[in-house]
């Protein structure tokens, strides 16, 4: 991507005045976009991005610039830019480049870039068909679709020099239902780290027809009645809580500062014995996985909690040094315009024993939440507040009627301890997660699981 002379020149540039540690990020991605509303084709947009990061330490100082400007010239000047932060004397050398090489773990069948528009288009119609037939009352249907191709190098001062394709491909499905006044919207984003065989071979009549169904359901849905109860959260994107009520928390971007309820645990029970909870990017083909992360790190499996005792944290190279451990393989950011930090990739509650029969027939009233929404979590404290896509009423055993409106409100590490029932059925699900180095793809799942109590907002009326 880049003449290895220019970027020793870079690298070296940047650790003019006094840096111990330099590194360069060159990013060349590829995005293509479509819009399927009612129907009818409303956007396809098609786009390229280059650009570098550079980024110099020393000691707990960093410093990052970026540029578009590949020219010699534009790259040295970037470099000088982020030297400036740091005041001294040139101290080290560079060690000479060891290219790193791995095996890729997630193989690509159908580059995205190389299918046509058309044959995207295909599919898009397919699930619109699908979701629009399923019942009279839907009156509308959104498809998005997208696929991206990210090609990367990572070198730095340290002798690291490596590079990696991504390519992912996502397609979301949104149905409305309405009836008289009434209007309720039902979605499923499907994604993996993957080419176009990902969306050729996808379970249109799963994943659409339940868009659909969620919207149907919510019609017929009654108030949610208000207090503290126990309450069931279904797999795959039911993980959602725990990524952003604690999996922030393990992240050294909080941890190192002290500013998670995690820092200084290491050791400690921190969850009931039944909860196991995994950060893996190694997971074949899925969303979030990576072979290499942001930092030229191989990626891993990285155990956070073991039988309820907290056993690690998600670490970056920065953070690394005010922690006094290792990098983690999980140093990421949306694009060259960030400086990575340390994030998440396919974070999940493992397996337990319990099948969903068995939880929701010993749960005697509570909530079943079977789709989560949208939320807002204080990654400081952990306090969340998250809104129940599809919801419904547990009582002697059994599920009851269906129930919209409902918020799950509470806070995250104290939500972990209350887990009380894990179930076997692992699923994850696919989003993306915003923070101080941008938007990244992430999974975030779990087997079902009841947490014993759980304030839940609603409406008696």
């Amino acid at each position: 991507m880049l003449n290895k002379s220019i970027i020793e020149g870079v690298l070296n540039e940047a650790l003019s005045t006094g840096g111990d540690f330099s590194e360069i990020f060159i990013e060349d991605r590829f995005t293509n976009n479509m819009t399927l509303h009612s129907g009818k084709l409303e956007t396809s947009l098609s786009g390229r991005d280059f650009g570098i990061g550079v980024r110099v330490f020393k000691g707990l100082q960093s410093a990052y610039a970026y540029t578009t400007d590949f020219s010699r010239e534009g790259l040295i000047k970037t470099a000088k830019n982020a030297a400036q932060a740091i005041k001294g004397n040139k101290i080290i050398q560079l060690s000479p480049f060891e290219p790193r090489t791995f095996n890729n773990q997630h193989p690509i069948e159908i580059i995205p870039q190389d299918v046509e528009k058309t044959r995207k288009l295909s599919v898009m119609k397919n699930a619109y068909d699908i979701a629009k037939s399923y019942h009279s009352s839907i009156s509308q249907v959104n498809v998005r679709y997208s696929d991206e191709e990210q090609n990367v190098l990572i070198a730095n001062s340290e002798g690291t020099f490596v590079e990696d394709t991504r390519i992912r491909s996502r397609m979301l499905i949104q149905a409305i239902a309405t009836r008289d006044n009434q209007m309720e919207t039902g979605y499923y984003g499907p994604g993996a780290l993957q080419g176009f065989e990902f969306i050729e071979n996808l379970n249109l009549e799963h994943y659409a027809r339940e868009a659909a169904r969620i919207a149907v359901t919510m019609l017929d849905a009654s108030p949610c009645p208000s207090g503290k109860f126990p309450v069931i959260i279904d797999n795959e994107f039911g993980g959602v809580i725990f990524h952003e009520a604690c999996g922030h928390g393990l992240e050294a971007t909080a941890v190192a500062k002290k500013h998670s309820v995690f820092a200084d645990r290491l050791g400690q029970q921190v969850a009931p014995e039944i909860v196991t909870y995994i950060d893996d990017g190694t997971l074949k083909n899925e969303w979030g996985s990576i072979n290499i992360d942001d930092e030229g790190e191989l990626s891993r499996k990285n155990v956070l909690i073991e039988n309820g005792i907290l056993k690690g944290y998600l670490i970056d190279k920065f953070n690394s040094r005010r922690m006094g451990m290792e990098s983690t393989g999980s140093g990421r950011r949306e694009s060259f315009r960030f400086a990575p930090t340390s994030r998440m990739t396919n974070t999940y509650i493992a397996p337990g024993k319990s099948s969903p029969e068995e939880i929701i027939s010993n749960t005697e009233n509570g909530i079943y939440t079977k789709y989560m929404g949208g939320g807002q979590v204080n990654t400081t404290t952990g306090d969340y507040n998250f809104a129940v896509m599809e919801a419904y009423e547990v009582k002697n055993g059994k599920l009851g009627k269906p129930l919209k409106g409902a918020t799950l409100i509470g806070n995250g590490p104290k939500t972990l301890q209350k887990v009380d029932m894990v179930g076997n059925n692992l699923g994850h699900g696919a989003g993306m997660c915003g923070s101080q180095s941008g938007s990244i793809p992430v999974n975030v799942g779990q087997p079902m699981i009841r947490v014993s109590e759980i304030t839940v907002g609603g409406s008696n009326e």
